[in-house]
């Protein structure tokens, strides 16, 4: 394989021209090759923007799959169409990296993991949450053994008025879900990221539709409530099997005081951490209870540049992946299981009863 990747973004969107283009365009070994999205307008200022003269653009995406050339897929698209285009392009012989969450449905995620399998490609989603200074300084107190076993956390998913404007977040039958499937699925990666636990015995769920209905709050907020079709709010309990618990909240809108997004709360049997206001670890020490802030890695940095920063790192890591034949951080396994959860909690929530995993 040549050291310098041709990579191809299907879905020229927010997402993509924020996020992974930006990110990509910056790495050496990295060439963005080809552009593709339904409304060729977008694929060709993508390519006038981060392509190079010849780059190609598509308003198909079986086209770009066809191009020898490229190496390594990016999907950018609506939920709906991950497992397909995902499946397609690892058949194609690409290696891909899909936005979160991996798939619409559990079943299409199990579908994704199979091909990747079948094919030797590598496969990974987009979990960027997971590559901020902090989670990567929690991961390695984590694996230290400071907090000993942890076994409660609390996965924070909670904006008090954060809908986003566009509408198809709001449609349940090419998102598969509201805030649950999309911002409560960072907080839950994040958390079994953080535990290293991703065997669940059961779920219980709630989901709710309250403010989004609400006249004066949709009016305020700029949405109709009749195109409203998924949850504004969603919370679960999740038991794994070894008996730890994890606490999840999301919602888009919720009279809250305090919001609280991509955040985590973890009590182990040695110590505690949590996120909320800067990276703190609690705990006990020779009969006294002790509370340590940790200067966290670019405590200096503004917000752009954290995230800019954190972007990097994910994408770095999965091109470093493919070039050294190495796993990639986010396995597809592990999203598969987080898929598997938010199945089960919207199950539970929509039967009033718990989901058992088998």
């Amino acid at each position: 394989m040549s050291t310098t990747l041709k990579v191809g973004i299907i879905g020229c969107g927010g997402n993509a021209t924020n996020k992974h283009m930006p990110a990509l365009s910056q790495i050496d070994t990295v060439e963005l090759a080809a552009f593709c999205d339904v409304f060729r307008e977008n694929a060709q200022k993508a390519s006038d923007k981060f392509g190079k003269a010849g780059s190609n653009v598509y308003s198909d995406f079986t086209e770009l799959l066809a191009n020898p050339s490229i190496d390594v897929v990016h999907i950018c698209t609506n939920n709906d169409t991950h497992a397909e285009i995902a499946i397609a392009a690892l058949r194609a012989g690409k290696h891909v990296m899909c936005e979160k969450p991996m798939a619409k449905t559990a079943e299409e995620a199990v579908h994704m993991l199979e091909v990747a399998r079948q094919t030797g490609k590598k496969l990974t989603i987009g979990y960027n949450n997971r590559f901020r200074p902090d989670s990567q300084q929690l991961y390695n107190i984590c694996r230290s053994g400071s907090l000993g076993d942890i076994y409660f956390a609390k996965a924070h998913a909670i904006r008090r008025r954060g809908v986003p404007n566009r509408k198809v977040f709001l449609d349940k039958e090419k998102q598969g879900g509201g805030p649950l499937i999309d911002i409560g699925t960072h907080a839950l990666d994040l958390t079994l990221w953080l535990m290293d636990n991703y065997k669940p015995r059961m779920v219980v769920g709630t989901a709710y539709n309250m403010l989004s209905q609400m006249e004066e709050t949709a009016r305020t907020g700029g949405w109709d409530p009749r195109s409203f079709t998924v949850e504004d709010s969603a919370f679960g309990m999740i038991v794994m099997e070894n008996g730890a618990t994890v606490m999840l909240e999301s919602s888009w809108v919720l009279n809250v005081r305090h919001e609280a997004t991509n955040k985590v709360t973890l009590c182990g049997s040695k110590g505690g951490a949590d996120m909320w206001d800067g990276l703190w670890i609690n705990g006990e020490s020779e009969g006294s209870l002790n509370e340590q802030q940790i200067l966290v890695d670019g405590s200096g940095m503004t917000a752009k540049e954290i995230r800019s920063q954190t972007l990097d790192l994910e994408m770095r890591t999965w091109i470093d992946s493919i070039i050294a034949d190495k796993e990639p951080v986010v396995k597809p396994e592990q999203a598969l299981v987080v898929s598997q959860i938010l199945e089960a909690l919207y199950k539970s929530a929509e039967t009033g009863k718990p989901v058992y995993f088998s």
